[in-house]
């Protein structure tokens, strides 16, 4: 029963757009569009990719859903307190989360002392989809973390892609919904809120 509902959602969603869906009050969330060094940097002219940020759950402690490390050991979330913390939830059928990706290892590199990032898939195939993905990505510091039954997007109740910021003691401080370019100016300045 629960790998049918689980297969219902990620039929659902990908029908309806990874990053499309219900969007939180509008008094506790902020679109940015804006031209940025960032988007000059990669060559091109197109304005720096930013999500939709959402502060109302800002202070609730992180969710205690156990997941799978690289190693394929369980873990939660409380293994990573100490200091802040970017969780990230994505599937490899996610055009927004694949493309994100590339963003989120050159943060994970440049802020590897500051800032712990975490990218938990939710693809229901584990790592025989997520395997070969990061086999063809070389990427220099994110690892694959997995979430085979989709506690976390459904626990959140959220597409994809969402990103979730939590201080160093595991309390949220924000989340953003859809595609963002997380090595840009905009997320530099939403991650310094962690403290």
């Amino acid at each position: 029963m629960r790998s049918t509902i689980a297969l219902l959602l990620v039929t659902g969603l990908g029908i309806a757009g990874c990053d499309s869906g219900k969007q939180p009050d509008p008094q506790a969330t902020a679109t940015v569009a804006a031209d940025s060094p960032a988007a000059a940097d990669n060559a091109t002219d197109e304005p720096e990719r930013i999500g939709t940020v959402d502060r109302s759950n800002k202070g609730q402690a992180a969710p205690d859903h156990g997941f799978l490390d690289p190693a394929g050991k369980p873990v939660t979330l409380a293994a990573f307190r100490g200091k802040p913390l970017l969780v990230n939830l994505w599937a490899t059928w996610c055009a927004p989360c694949v493309r994100e990706m590339p963003t989120l290892d050159r943060l994970a590199v440049r802020e590897k002392d500051k800032l712990q990032v975490l990218v938990i898939s939710q693809d229901l195939d584990g790592a025989a989809k997520v395997t070969p993905f990061f086999d063809k990505a070389k990427f220099a510091a994110l690892q694959p973390y997995l979430d085979p039954d989709v506690k976390f997007s459904t626990g959140y109740g959220v597409n994809l892609p969402t990103t979730i910021l939590y201080d160093a003691e595991g309390k949220e401080v924000w989340r953003v919904s859809g595609d963002m370019e997380w090595d840009g100016e905009t997320a530099a300045k939403w991650i310094a809120e962690a403290g």
